[in-house]
C-alpha cells in the first residue's frame, strides 16, 4: 500500500541524499507495509539522525525496509491527511505512529 505519488525507495541507500526541504515520508517494512507517516522542517535533517543514531533505539521504527517522500510546505497538514487517509482505508494507524504521539520534528 503506496500511501505517496514519490516511488519507492531503499532505506539507506539514499536517505542520506535527500534534499533539506520540508516534506512528508513515509516509512515502511519488509512487506511494504506503512509502519510510520511523519513529517519534517529538514527531511535532510531528519533522515540524517534516523541513519546515524538507528532510529534513535525506536525498534518500531528500526524494521524500516523502504520510503517514500513528498516535498511540501504543508507538511503537518498533509501528514495529518495521510494518516487520516490510511485510518479510513485501514481502522487503523500505521504501527509506530499508534504507539508514539504523532510527533514533528
Amino acid at each position: 500500500m503506496e500511501l505517496l505519488d514519490d516511488k519507492m525507495r531503499v532505506w539507506l541507500e539514499s536517505a542520506k541524499f535527500v534534499k533539506p526541504n520540508p516534506g512528508v515520508y513515509v516509512l515502511y517494512n519488509r512487506n511494504k507495509d506503512p509502519i510510520y507517516i511523519g513529517e519534517s522542517n529538514n527531511l535532510e535533517k531528519t533522515f540524517t539522525k534516523y541513519v546515524d543514531t538507528d532510529f534513535e533505539g525506536n525498534e518500531c521504527k528500526q524494521k524500516t525496509q523502504f520510503y517514500q517522500r513528498v516535498f511540501s510546505d504543508n507538511s503537518k497538514e498533509l501528514q495529518l491527511q495521510l494518516i487520516d487517509q490510511f485510518r479510513s482505508e485501514t481502522n487503523e494507524l500505521p504501527t509506530c505512529n499508534s504507539e508514539i504521539k504523532i510527533e514533528t520534528h
